[in-house]
């Protein structure tokens, strides 16, 4: 089973998650551009190869691959950044059971403001919900504290770090392995998992509030 061509927009409070397309290109490389620091364990494209990076998105899209989306910030109504649903999984007369999260990148400036938690939100509910999955992964570079951070506050569960188990994307690292910590949802896991991101957004979402007078 892919995953289907016309996956449809998630909407929340702090973000819009929009399949994917060319029309996103101008937001996401001025996002890609403005501040490159906490990119160092992630391939994000530079402002002139975002084209090329869409159509390959588009083609492992088409090829059932990947459920590819751009983050939508509610407050500026632009692209802040990428992510995806991808690696579909099947078993016989059991159909799709697992899906993962990745190809997840974030503007610096959108970083720590609620975004990343509910389109992770928006992404689990539509896997468990639409798509019937029994089990979401996150994976990150095993080095990469603030993404293991975050990964863990959204209420993932660590499960190890697989070695050597896929490309370095750290600039000099060109040609060598990484080691990856894998993190993991199930399904009986995720209605407490969702109550509590449910709240931590609202959190959020309330402190970025103007005050009352």
């Amino acid at each position: 089973m892919a995953f289907p061509h016309d996956c449809p927009v998630l909407a929340g409070y702090l973000v819009r998650l929009e399949p994917l397309g060319h029309s996103h290109a101008a937001d996401l490389a001025e996002a890609a551009e403005a501040d490159r620091a906490p990119f160092g364990f992630t391939w994000v494209p530079r402002a002139d190869e975002v084209g090329n990076y869409i159509d390959q998105q588009l083609e492992r899209r088409d090829q059932g691959r990947l459920a590819p989306y751009a983050q939508i910030a509610a407050a500026t109504d632009r692209a802040v950044g990428a992510t995806a649903l991808w690696d579909p999984r099947t078993l016989p007369g059991r159909g799709l059971y697992a899906v993962e999260v990745g190809f997840t990148w974030l503007a610096a400036a959108a970083q720590g403001t609620g975004v990343n938690a509910e389109a992770k939100l928006l992404l689990f509910q539509y896997a468990f919900t639409s798509l019937g999955v029994d089990r979401v992964d996150l994976k990150t570079d095993a080095r990469n504290t603030r993404s293991r951070a975050a990964i863990e506050a959204v209420g993932a569960r660590f499960e190890g770090v697989l070695r050597n188990w896929s490309r370095s994307w750290v600039p000099g690292e060109d040609g060598l392995l990484r080691d990856s910590a894998i993190f993991s949802i199930v399904r009986d896991e995720w209605p407490a998992t969702e109550a509590a991101l449910r709240r931590r957004i609202e959190d959020q979402r309330s402190a970025a509030l103007p005050a009352t007078p």
